[in-house]
């Protein structure tokens, strides 16, 4: 059987041979080049060769995806320069003193290539945009979506979570064998983290429809094609079938190019993410230590039953003025945080003038509104099984998270981003208690 051809759609994108619907002009990405193959064992070198970093490389990876992948990479460098080997540890953070160390264990080297998946990828991204130096990346796991954005999540030093702007990788390079034996939970944190297209789509329409904020469905066109196929090889994510996590890995590094089309995230980020924000941010002890992708599944189920109870009523909710006050906030969350949180979260409250003009105007589009939101949703039965066949947790409980913190994730998680979805119209319309106090988890 012929090798497929994993890099159909994402070469004509990086090469600006792909049209984007939006504007009917040619793409322009920020990257030299993006190859996924079954394995890349002996081109190491030739991947990286013609993007010219420089002649002193610093290869940075944690001591299990040193051992997946890092030690040969940067034996197969050795080719092109002198290489400096960064091993780092094995449970880092992207937060601001594992980028500083980045930064000074690397401060000799021309460029960075990073081997690992999301913390270590986007630790690396931020430290060299920092710098200015140029950087590329090989992927170990199909568990994010995010190698190939230009942004980085962060977790500040005051404890805050917030994607950065920083810049693209010169080159991202995905071993699908390395991918497809790394950890199972792995691949199946990247299906959940995927598993987010349709909750954030219905999220960021509305959000567009009713405050006329901006919109692309660029993103989406780049990864359609891919998402049923991918969902029909969940059972095989799970059982370290290549092909299977190779779809999933097409379907991530697609996703993850809509960043380079908009600046923005929202296309794989709405609220749905601000619950894996809330609990990594405010969980404390009692976070169970999984992963933004088992998250990210577990908030999508939920919020995909949120949105599709509101949607069947044939009756738009009406909101009241939201309820906010910034020494709730502070209460809530402590000083730093509470201010932060409140000056996001103020940004979209509504006042009594505001939620007056709110209603009218769902009450005018909900008829329409309701039909364009549903032809974006997946049956959330298919969602959930999907994530059963991979071995990816489904609620709260599967993943050791307690209900009360799971509830006041739910609850509060539109605290953390200026961000409208239906997180803020279940909660101003005095329906998400009600929604939780049913959606047992």
């Amino acid at each position: 059987m012929a090798e497929r051809n994993w890099n159909a759609v994402i070469e004509d994108v990086v090469k600006g041979r792909w049209t984007d619907p939006a504007t009917g002009r040619p793409a322009k990405v920020p990257f030299e080049t993006i190859f996924l193959a079954e394995s890349l064992d002996g081109g190491d070198a030739d991947m990286v060769a013609p993007l010219k970093l420089g002649r002193r490389l610093a290869v940075v990876s944690d001591v299990n995806t040193h051992e997946a992948l890092g030690r040969r990479v940067a034996k197969s460098l050795k080719a092109l320069g002198t290489i400096d080997e960064v091993v780092l540890p094995g449970d880092i953070e992207c937060d601001e003193p594992t980028i500083a160390v980045i930064r000074d264990r690397t401060r000799h080297a021309d460029a960075v290539v990073a081997v690992g998946s999301g913390t270590l990828s986007d630790s690396c991204k931020y430290a060299t945009f920092l710098d200015g130096r140029p950087f590329a990346t090989f992927g170990t796991a199909a568990s994010m979506n995010g190698y190939a954005a230009s942004t980085a999540s962060v977790t500040l030093a005051n404890g805050y979570k917030t994607s950065l702007p920083a810049h693209a990788p010169r080159g991202i390079f995905l071993d699908l064998k390395v991918s497809a034996e790394a950890p199972a939970w792995l691949s199946a944190a990247g299906l959940g983290d995927s598993l987010c297209r349709p909750t954030a789509q219905i999220d960021w329409w509305a959000s567009h429809r009713l405050f006329d904020t901006f919109y692309s469905a660029t993103p989406y066109a780049l990864q359609f094609a891919e998402e049923a196929p991918t969902i029909a090889a969940a059972e095989g994510i799970g059982k370290h079938d290549l092909d299977a996590v190779g779809s999933l890995q097409r379907l991530l590094t697609l996703a993850g190019l809509g960043v380079c089309f908009t600046n923005v995230s929202n296309h794989g980020s709405m609220g749905e993410h601000q619950v894996s924000h809330w609990i990594d941010m405010f969980a404390g002890p009692a976070h169970p230590g999984t992963t933004h992708g088992q998250q990210v599944g577990v908030a999508s189920l939920a919020m995909a039953r949120l949105q599709t109870e509101i949607l069947s009523n044939p009756k738009p909710p009406r909101v009241r003025p939201t309820a906010i006050s910034q020494e709730a906030f502070i209460d809530r969350y402590g000083t730093d945080l509470g201010i932060i949180c409140y000056a996001e979260a103020r940004k979209k409250a509504l006042d009594a003038a505001g939620a007056a003009a709110f209603n009218d105007k769902l009450a005018r589009l909900w008829p329409e509104l309701r039909v364009e939101l549903l032809a974006f949703a997946m049956p959330v039965a298919d969602m959930e099984a999907a994530l059963r066949k991979a071995g990816a947790p489904t609620s709260a409980t599967e993943m050791g998270l307690p209900r009360k913190v799971w509830r006041d994730a739910m609850k509060h998680a539109r605290d953390v981003r200026n961000r409208w979805s239906f997180l803020d119209l279940a909660d101003d319309s005095g329906l998400l208690d009600d929604f939780l106090a049913r959606d047992v988890q």
